[in-house]
């Protein structure tokens, strides 16, 4: 049972390994620019080279290298508001 347990195990670690990451599949060099007013609304200790604007709710969006993830996080302001764009009617 041990030796089934431990195969089963190597497995699936061996093809975690080969799935594509999360990061890897937004690249940022595929993004347009910042615009400049968004630059300067942003606040510090922010990643504004994989900022991105999220179309499903219109704010921008930046990709967060943590210590064991990276995870998507809105893009805020030195007060701590999202930044967001009016969508156009």
């Amino acid at each position: 049972m041990y030796k089934q347990s431990a195969i089963f195990l190597l497995t699936v670690l061996a093809l975690g390994a080969c799935s594509e990451t999360f990061s890897n599949s937004q690249d940022a060099s595929s993004r347009p620019p910042l615009p400049e007013n968004i630059v300067e609304l942003a606040a510090p200790n922010q990643d504004l080279a994989t900022a991105y604007l999220r179309p499903e709710d219109n704010c921008y969006w930046y990709m967060h290298a943590g210590p064991v993830e990276t995870t998507p996080l809105p893009l805020r302001t030195a007060g701590g508001n999202p930044i967001c764009i009016k969508p156009a009617t």
